[in-house]
Formats: C-alpha cells, structure tokens, sequence
C-alpha cells in the first residue's frame, strides 16, 4: 500500500512513523497546515517536519499555504473552528492523495489525545468516499508520549498549542496567569 500521511507537525509524526513502518507500510508525508499561527510558527513547524522526513529519509509533499485571515476572522465557537480546521486540512489530504496515485490516506492528528478523535476519524471517512481513496484509520494515541519523547531526543521542536490563533491566544493566556 502506498500511503499518504497528513502531518500536523514533526513530534506528532514520530510515533505513526514507527507504526506504518512496523506494518511495512509504504507512506509519504504531506504537510497542509493553513491554520497554524503566526506565521512564524508556521515556518518552525513546516521546517522540523523537513528535519523529521531529513532524518527518516521520508518523502514530504508540501502545500506551503498559510491562511492567516481565515483563522483570525473565525468568530464560532471551539467546536466549530475545530470542525473547519480538520475539514480544511483533511479534505486537501483526501484530493492530494486521490490525484496523486495513493492508495490510502491518514493523519498524525490521530495520535493526539488533545484533538478530537471521533470528529478527525468521521471527516476523514466521509472524504474518503468523496475522493474514492481508502482512509487508513488507526488510533495512535497510545504512542503519544512516546512519540514526543522521541522528538525530544532527535531535537525536533515540540509546540505548546494546536496551532490556530484561537489556540494560541489561550496557550498566551494560560502562561500569563
């Protein structure tokens, strides 16, 4: 099988890394991330995945779009900018992998005890049916420690927010109080 994977960011990465490689999975990344803010970040992160796929011999696809206005205008509630955040990114998975002759797709987003699992599993099953590509599901989120302490030990930076302005306003409010 020849796999597409979604990466939110090179710590998240390191645990479904092992897992598909153990598996004998043949996979790619891909990072599409519009929503992480600032820009800055953006750059941190998009360059650790680069570290990430350097250091695994990993091939990443890049789709090097920031969409700053679209997070900082978002007015709904957490439920929804989560919802608009995993549709946005999951959706272009699904088409990239469906065009690019991918077998399957998935996402490190599932190895997050942080995220919404359920929701990320329910978007990713409904755009596999739209773009005719299989979505691989596999619930990572047993790794997640390990994962990060891997990251720690080859000096990948390891964020404190999920990414968008939202998140990184509360992260920026929790640490000054």
């Amino acid at each position: 099988m020849k796999l597409l994977l979604h990466m939110c960011c090179a710590p998240c990465s390191v645990y479904p890394g092992i897992v598909l490689s153990g598996e004998g999975i043949n996979y790619e990344g891909f990072f599409y991330n519009p929503n992480i803010h600032p820009y800055e970040e953006f750059q941190r992160r998009r360059d650790n995945v680069a570290k990430y796929g350097d250091l695994k011999g990993i091939t990443i696809n890049y789709i090097d779009e920031s969409d700053q206005e679209k997070w900082e205008n978002f007015t709904g509630c957490a439920e929804e900018r989560c919802s608009m955040c995993y549709f946005t990114r999951l959706e272009k998975t699904a088409q990239f992998a469906a065009q690019h002759g991918f077998d399957a797709f998935t996402t490190t987003l599932l190895v997050s005890p942080y995220q919404k699992h359920d929701l990320i599993k329910n978007i990713a099953e409904d755009f596999s049916k739209e773009y005719n590509i299989d979505f691989y599901y596999k619930d990572f989120r047993s790794g997640f420690r390990e994962g990060q302490r891997l990251a720690k030990e080859m000096g990948l930076y390891r964020q404190k927010y999920c990414g968008c302005i939202i998140s990184f306003k509360e992260a920026a409010f929790s640490k000054g109080s």
